[in-house]
């Protein structure tokens, strides 16, 4: 008696089907990574002081002001290398005032679609290269902290944290994935201080709820430093805070939303420390109100507000944004727009 077609045989064909459909490039694992391009022990040190400093001033030990600022995101090594060097000269000349970090974001979060990073296409092609951006990513962060710069970062994959993460001195958790669980997971296991921005409507609830779930231990799945499928146990993060970045057309870095936002966070049983983003939802992306948000916050700081402690900016050596291309002018964003470089420094100085 013949038989109907076995439906293994779907199954296998539907198997190899979806297996033809994405390729798999193997890469180096954390640990060798790590190994291949090392931290010694004067540079480990240096980022553990960094990350001390960071956490005096969110827990109000501290006086001066918190300042991550730097490019929307770094596509030309050079150009940020450059960049550090003039930040690490204007940090030491006001490090009375201000702790300066230097924004060096290789994840590029996409509303839909374009490039994702220096860490996953270096080179800019489109066809994406992860073993490369990995290794020119950490030696990036590498010579950048080599010169003395705290340097933070956006962490979009929680993988890359593992390759990466001891060089980070801050880390943000952006308002696209603050609401995220397996984000949450993370930051409860990660040894810097994280800020988590308010959601993508402007408000804050959603960043007090990822804060108590960072604050606490947590088990969830994930891959060791040699590559092997673990479960990790996390002890939680005491040193969370949140950023006020707007949102949807509203502008939260005035009196009364921070006031607002101390409450809720007091209300949670939370840290008050607060950072205003003074581009994003707060410019309405108009890159040079960044300049009179951040007086209008720094002003609010020396009239009394003590919750204040951090500002971010989006800054490179030229001003504007450029569309990616083959003639591109150095210095100058591919993604968001910047301030440039004069205007920066005019403003840390007059702050």
């Amino acid at each position: 008696m013949n038989m109907p077609p076995s439906t293994d045989v779907h199954s296998q064909t539907a198997s190899a089907a979806a297996l033809a459909e994405r390729e798999e490039v193997a890469l180096p694992t954390s640990e060798g990574l790590r190994q291949q391009l090392p931290v010694g022990e004067h540079l480990a040190s240096q980022i553990a002081a960094h990350r001390g400093a960071v956490r005096r001033i969110l827990r109000g030990d501290d006086a001066r002001t918190l300042l991550v600022m730097g490019p929307c995101s770094i596509h030309d090594e050079v150009a940020a290398l450059e960049y550090g060097e003039k930040l690490k000269a204007l940090a030491d000349a006001v490090s009375d005032r201000f702790l300066i970090v230097m924004r060096a974001y290789l994840e590029k979060p996409r509303t839909t679609v374009g490039w994702k990073g220096l860490l996953y296409d270096p080179e800019r092609t489109g066809s994406g290269d992860l073993n490369e951006g990995l290794i020119r990513s950490r030696r990036l962060l590498l010579n950048l902290a080599g010169m003395g710069l705290p340097v933070a970062t956006e962490a979009l994959s929680p993988f890359a944290m593992d390759y990466l993460g001891d060089l980070v001195s801050w880390t943000a958790i952006g308002a696209r994935t603050t609401e995220s669980q397996v984000h949450r997971e993370m930051v409860s296991g990660l040894s810097m201080p994280v800020g988590f921005k308010n959601g993508t409507d402007g408000g804050v609830a959603v960043a007090t709820n990822a804060m108590k779930s960072a604050a606490h231990p947590h088990h969830h799945m994930g891959v060791s430093a040699t590559g092997a499928p673990v479960m990790i146990t996390t002890r939680g993060n005491p040193d969370t805070h949140l950023v006020l970045r707007g949102g949807r057309g509203i502008t939260n870095y005035d009196a009364d939303s921070i006031a607002e936002a101390v409450r809720s966070l007091a209300d949670a049983g939370l840290s008050t420390a607060v950072m205003v983003d003074c581009s994003h939802d707060n410019a309405c992306k108009e890159v040079e109100r960044q300049l009179d948000i951040a007086r209008d916050v720094m002003a609010q700081k020396q009239a009394g507000n003590t919750n204040v402690r951090g500002l971010m900016l989006e800054s490179f050596l030229e001003p504007g944004r450029q569309d990616d291309g083959d003639d591109l002018t150095y210095g100058c964003s591919i993604t968001d727009p910047c301030l440039g470089w004069a205007q920066t420094e005019a403003l840390i100085r007059s702050l």
